[in-house]
């Protein structure tokens, strides 16, 4: 199906932050396959996973117990300080398993038309629900009717929050993402997610965060929510989780650690031994490396790049990022920018129209992270004169 508008690029291979063509050109990597090969491509630990486990077990079902899993869900817990874990196939399943849970909460208090709030510019996934939570209409037109039960409001704007509360008394959850990432890597202002935390204390709501693009030391520390010493009720990862194996979380503290109970949801592929021991090979690597750590070092070096080596160019709104999300935004569109980066043997992405999404991979070296200011800044001097 026409899903998609794939650029002409075939790739064959990969290793660290390189992609290798099927003619043999090389292209350095700034933006891992949408935050997902957080260790670049092929990377010797995650592949020896892979290659050893398939040789034993890929798949039993969460008809039987699976060691992996479980040693899987304590590594998280460990370092979220969260208390349980659902697993699923992607981002999109692990948001509907958190929608399900906020659901839940609200019936055990006795609500029966329960309100997730919701933000602006969000993106949440393509199922009904999670479709449904994401605050882009252009995502949602030809699907509706549409869930019930999502009141959207402004990012970053806590007088919205408060409002929605004078006039709703069915609020079950706030779902939100640390840092806008489909939206064009927006960035809230320090305290923005403390005072959710707050708010859904005062509430009685549960605090949901979309970490399926920030998680796994993007941003400088394991988890956003850890920037503000604040923990949620439940948090979602997929992404870099499986570096390319597709794996996705649902973590829950406190009272929403205990509302699935047997028969409440499942899935048929999700942590299976396979996905499971890949996923553990990842957090081992960031462990050891402390990737969050060259997360802030890495960041810090291509923004303080590019501000310097597009200083003074007319065109460029702001440049601005966190960690290893990084964003150029421009006063035009600039969907065609992907392709004459690519004509520079550079992949990078464009979202929300004018903006220029970058997240490489979190082992990628200064002399790389230089040539990617280099390449993108000659390319953007051109396009801007």
């Amino acid at each position: 199906m026409s899903n998609y508008q794939p650029l002409s690029v075939e790739f064959k291979s990969g290793a660290g932050a390189w992609l290798t063509d099927v003619d043999g050109n090389r292209y350095l990597d700034a933006f891992s396959g949408i935050a997902v090969c957080g260790l670049g491509h092929a990377h010797p630990a995650v592949q020896e996973a892979i290659a050893d486990q398939a040789s034993k077990l890929i798949h039993t079902s969460n008809i039987y117990r699976i060691p992996l899993q479980e040693k899987l869900a304590e590594k998280l817990i460990e370092h979220s300080g969260m208390d349980k874990v659902f697993f699923g196939n992607s981002g999109a399943e692990a948001n509907e398993a958190a929608i399900k849970l906020a659901r839940l909460h609200g019936n055990n208090k006795g609500i029966n038309n329960p309100t997730i709030i919701v933000m602006e510019k969000s993106f949440h996934g393509r199922t009904m629900a999670t479709l449904t939570a994401t605050g882009n209409d252009k995502v949602k037109k030809g699907f509706a009717p549409l869930v019930e039960g999502f009141k959207h409001i402004p990012y970053n704007n806590l007088d919205a929050l408060n409002e929605v509360a004078e006039t709703t008394d069915d609020i079950v959850a706030v779902m939100v993402e640390p840092i806008i990432g489909e939206g064009g890597i927006l960035i809230p202002d320090e305290g923005y997610l403390k005072a959710i935390r707050a708010f859904c204390d005062e509430h009685d709501c549960l605090m949901i965060l979309d970490e399926i693009q920030t998680g796994l030391c993007r941003t400088g520390e394991w988890f956003a929510f850890q920037h503000e010493g604040i923990k949620p009720d439940v948090m979602t990862l997929a992404k870099a989780l499986g570096n390319g194996v597709p794996i996705g979380a649902c973590l829950a503290s406190g009272v929403a650690a205990d509302l699935f109970q047997p028969g409440s949801h499942g899935s048929t592929f999700g942590g299976n031994p396979l996905a499971a021991r890949a996923a553990l090979a990842v957090i081992n690597v960031l462990e050891q490396n402390k990737l969050e750590l060259r997360a802030i070092e890495l960041g810090k070096r291509l923004l303080d790049g590019f501000k310097q080596s597009l200083s003074g160019i007319k065109g460029i709104k702001e440049i601005r990022g966190k960690g290893l999300m990084l964003a150029i935004e421009l006063e035009k569109d600039c969907a065609d920018l992907v392709g004459l980066a690519l004509e520079e043997k550079l992949l990078i992405n464009v979202t929300a129209g004018n903006v220029i999404r970058l997240l490489p991979p979190l082992v990628m070296s200064d002399d790389e992270a230089d040539e990617v200011v280099s390449k993108l800044s000659g390319v953007l001097k051109k396009y801007l004169s």
